[in-house]
């Protein structure tokens, strides 16, 4: 009975921490210098076999701009409950939208990943192109030519919103 309250004290003190951290500091602006020093972390902090490193560009929440250095294919991806923008700063891949996740797993509260995508829509995106992928809309960057550098913008999307 000791050890049952012992850990039930313990699990409420790890979510009252928990539910207490501050939420991820606002970030309103970085310069076109900002932007090329996260590049430059994200090359060097890429290690053999991983697709993607992530680094945060600006944040307002619930809104955020990431730069994305992309060098392999990595997971397929749905976003229930936000919009993702894509803006190609460098290099080329090709972009796979709709159709069905393979081996779909859910990977947190509002995503699901999957191996890939059976259909969908097929896209070559190139340095300077703008996609929009709409929140519940399977997505995978299926090849890469080289290394991809994007920013990508998560933007929620409210239940009535609905896709045009």
């Amino acid at each position: 009975m000791r050890i049952i309250a012992i850990s039930l004290v313990l699990t409420i003190v790890a979510v009252a921490a928990w539910a207490q951290q501050p939420a991820p500091p606002t970030k309103t602006f970085s310069s076109a210098a900002d932007v090329a020093a996260l590049l430059a972390k994200a090359k060097s902090e890429h290690k053999d076999g991983q697709p993607t490193v992530i680094e945060n560009i600006i944040r307002l929440a619930p809104y955020s701009a990431n730069l994305e250095y992309r060098t392999s294919v990595g997971p397929a991806a749905v976003h229930e409950k936000e919009a993702e923008m894509f803006y190609v700063l460098d290099g080329s891949a090709t972009l796979i939208t709709g159709g069905k996740l393979k081996d779909e797993k859910r990977t947190n509260a509002e995503n699901l990943g999957g191996t890939g995508i059976e259909g969908g829509n097929s896209q070559a995106v190139a340095k300077g192109d703008v996609v929009i992928v709409p929140e519940n809309t399977p997505h995978w960057f299926s090849a890469i030519n080289g290394t991809i550098v994007l920013m990508s913008l998560h933007v929620p999307r409210t239940a009535s919103a609905g896709t045009h």
